[in-house]
């Protein structure tokens, strides 16, 4: 379809050029697909000013995602020798390696008298004290702290995400109210990318069962759009679609597998998406999905609840798994166990690493779109095995800070994590020196 001559994606691509609306969607068959942020989509004049300012303030957004494993990791194998820069990997960073340069390791960091095993997960990014006394009430996490000052820039404030729980949550409110959160990779799917009536919604559901792409029904908008388009923003769409295409391939196995009944037959039951023992797949979709809402700018603010406590005997191709989750944790430093727990906790590791991967092979402008979203990922034990909720595991990539090192702190009276939490919402451009029993922004951790 020819554009009109007063469109947007008609006028020649300058600096006086109407940029097009941040919010687009293309609609076809009542249903709508969200946009990547593109060059296009911002005004020329802060193109123009970030050709001459890498650091324009108004170039892209920042993104922020907190995820907690709440089993943690074996500590031994986590935490690497050295301090600084020239750390010497440990086993669980040994698959990080490629990104070295855009994360910091920490060491010595806890939540100042956040105690209690197990409930402490609530308070990973509250920070709330005493999460298992009888009169503990939690506070706002950092996510919606920060959604609370810039969430109006998005369609969603926030998203909450859990993987095996719709129980506990990282997200908080104001006033401490827990939000429960979206377990179903599909339906946070529909909730991002699917815009129509129910039944409108359905009818393209249906179309997905039978292999017809939402993209099938766009197509000639996004032919349009993209010849309209400068190259990079075609490479950066041409991608976009290819990963919804393959995002919504895995979506469909784990929607077929929850409407077939189960076969009675001697033999193992087949893979099954949708069972809590698929963990690790699970991880994989809530990580693609985070990614693709933080392309879309559909939100800027995401957690992400690894529950592992609830999760049964896991499924892991060629490993053999033979305990639930929450009993291995439970190790006594058995070797059988920790045997199980390495393995495990290897592929959490390598899955981290393919989000920093697919993060980073998305441009804008002149980064990538983990230079713009900052990850954290950890949890509130430091020790699983003992319930200890100091020294806890702490990954921090991306989002405009200068990594590439291993931060230590003193291990038995614990730096303030909190203070990173400020380090955070000071890159998001909200003004702030306190959250939670912070004391002030993260020491050794400076901005690009």
């Amino acid at each position: 379809m020819k554009q009109p001559t007063n469109s947007p994606l008609a006028a020649p691509y300058i600096v006086t050029r109407r940029p097009l609306d941040r919010r687009r969607f293309l609609q076809g068959a009542g249903v709508a697909l969200a946009l990547p942020m593109l060059n296009v989509m911002r005004p020329g004049l802060a193109r123009a000013a970030e050709s001459s300012s890498p650091l324009a303030p108004a170039a892209h957004p920042r993104r922020m995602i907190g995820i907690c494993n709440n089993l943690g990791l074996l500590s031994w194998n986590f935490f690497p020798e050295g301090a600084g820069r020239d750390y010497k990997p440990s086993i669980y960073l040994e698959p990080l390696m490629s990104h070295r340069q855009d994360f910091t390791v920490f060491s010595g960091v806890s939540h100042p008298n956040v105690d209690g095993g197990h409930p402490a997960d609530v308070a990973f990014l509250t920070a709330a004290p005493h999460p298992a006394s009888s009169s503990f009430r939690n506070t706002i996490s950092l996510d919606q702290y920060i959604g609370e000052r810039i969430g109006t820039l998005t369609r969603f404030p926030s998203l909450t995400l859990s993987v095996n729980t719709r129980a506990r949550s990282l997200s908080c409110t104001g006033t401490g109210v827990a939000i429960p959160p979206e377990e179903k990779a599909a339906d946070v799917f529909k909730q991002l990318f699917l815009q129509g009536t129910p039944q409108q919604v359905e009818k393209q559901i249906r179309k997905l069962d039978t292999g017809r792409s939402i993209l099938d029904a766009v197509a000639g908008q996004a032919k349009d759009l993209q010849t309209n388009l400068g190259s990079d923003d075609r490479d950066r769409l041409d991608q976009y679609f290819t990963s919804v295409r393959d995002l919504e391939g895995r979506l469909l196995a784990s929607r077929g597998w929850e409407q077939k009944p189960k076969p009675v037959v001697k033999v193992p039951a087949p893979v099954d998406p949708a069972s809590p023992a698929q963990y690790m797949g699970k991880v994989k979709v809530m990580y693609d999905l985070a990614r693709l809402a933080f392309e879309t700018d559909s939100t800027r603010s995401i957690t992400l609840m690894l529950d592992s406590v609830a999760t049964p005997v896991l499924e892991i191709p060629n490993v053999p798994i033979n305990e639930g989750y929450h009993n291995l944790s439970h190790h006594g430093k058995a070797d059988d166990k920790l045997t199980q727990l390495k393995a495990i906790d290897l592929l959490h590791m390598k899955l981290l690493a393919d989000l920093l991967s697919d993060l980073k092979s998305v441009r804008e402008g002149e980064e990538s779109l983990l230079d713009r979203t900052m990850v954290l990922y950890g949890s509130n034990f430091g020790d699983a095995n003992r319930h200890v909720t100091t020294n806890m595991p702490m990954v921090f990539a991306g989002g405009g800070f200068k990594h590439g090192q291993h931060l230590v702190f003193d291990t038995t009276y614990n730096y303030p994590l909190p203070n990173l939490f400020v380090s955070i919402l000071q890159r998001m451009g909200i003004q702030t020196d306190r959250f939670a029993s912070s004391t002030g922004t993260m020491r050794g951790l400076e901005m690009t």
